[in-house]
């Protein structure tokens, strides 16, 4: 793999986007929205306080300016999973060796799945809960959150339309951005309203049968952890095929995007269709406990051996900062 150190001293000022940018994440949203079954919607209103055609979508990025927040910053961390993996030779992701003890997105995802249906800690704790599940399926589905090398690829510059940016941004914003129109959202219903089309009768109609499974409401670990793998090969199939030197200082906004698109369009789809699924399990699975629904598999991370070039990656991520690369993106609304 490359040196990680070697990419250390070339890294540039980031600019801050949000995971999928928030054209992403509000699509997912809206097309969670266009599946989720009644029950889950109503539970979703009254628990946001918000009828609105846009109940889910509306609270799709808070996530990411929580984080920045007085009191948010201890959830930065859990916006990504650092898969100590060796792209591309190898691509995968292990729970236990790759969710540090400050935590990570899988176990934060599986903890505020619980947290939404515990009345016991209160209103606004639940509503935040409910809106870290929205935002953590949407960056679960985002490849280089789910990857260790270059820090998710913050560190791999690449130049993008004649922009200087990094690769991670590109794929939470430049890259969509680049098919769809910058943010609004009417773009994001637009366009989450072809990819809903697309999963019920075109191109992903079969294929969507398959994104479902492993879904289990009493096992949010298992779950998250399907989604981070599948994500995680696309770093070796789309995202670095040729290794992060291949992409370095290059312009990808040419046939590098034209390869990309197609998989971030999928990526999006996946992950409104695989929210409304478990939004519905889980809410059925409360239903049936009296709203008092725990997480029965919510499993502490052991602590393994990690190699020295581990340690030194994860040390690598603690020096850069909890930033994931995901703060609020700075364009004409």
């Amino acid at each position: 793999m490359a040196s990680f150190k070697a990419l250390l001293p070339l890294a540039v000022a980031l600019p801050a986007v949000n995971a999928w940018g928030s054209l992403g994440h509000t699509t997912v949203a809206y097309i969670a929205q266009n599946f989720v079954c009644d029950k889950t919607a109503k539970f979703a209103q009254r628990l946001l306080n918000d009828t609105s055609k846009a109940y889910l979508a509306n609270v799709a990025t808070w996530a990411d300016s929580y984080r920045s927040e007085p009191g948010g910053q201890f959830s930065s961390v859990y916006h990504y999973i650092d898969a100590l993996d060796s792209p591309p030779k190898s691509c995968n992701v292990d729970y236990e060796r790759d969710c540090s003890e400050e935590g990570c997105i899988v176990s934060a995802f599986a903890n505020y799945s619980s947290r939404a249906f515990q009345q016991d800690i209160g209103i606004v704790e639940q509503q935040k809960a409910l809106k870290w599940v929205i935002h953590f399926t949407g960056d679960i589905h985002q490849p280089l959150h789910v990857e260790n090398i270059a820090v998710g690829g913050n560190l791999i510059n690449v130049t993008f339309n004649g922009a200087k940016t990094n690769l991670h941004s590109i794929w939470d914003t430049a890259i969509p951005q680049k098919a769809i129109g910058n943010f609004s959202q009417a773009n994001a219903l637009s366009w989450a309203n072809n990819l809903t089309s697309e999963i019920k009768h075109g191109q992903y109609k079969k294929e969507s049968r398959t994104w479902l499974r492993g879904i289990d409401a009493d096992d949010a670990v298992d779950t998250s952890m399907v989604w981070a793998r599948d994500a995680n090969k696309l770093v070796c199939t789309t995202v670095i095929p040729n290794g992060p030197d291949a992409v370095f200082a290059q312009e990808l906004s040419g046939a590098y995007y034209e390869t990309a698109i197609p998989v971030v369009k999928k990526q999006i789809a996946k992950a409104g269709y695989r929210l409304a699924a478990w939004l519905d399990a889980v809410v059925e699975e409360a239903e049936k406990h009296g709203h008092k629904h725990e997480n029965s598999k919510i499993v502490k991370r052991n602590e393994p051996k990690l190699e020295p070039w581990m340690e030194e990656a994860r040390q690598a991520r603690r020096d850069f900062g909890g930033d994931c690369g995901c703060g609020l993106e700075e364009h004409v609304h």
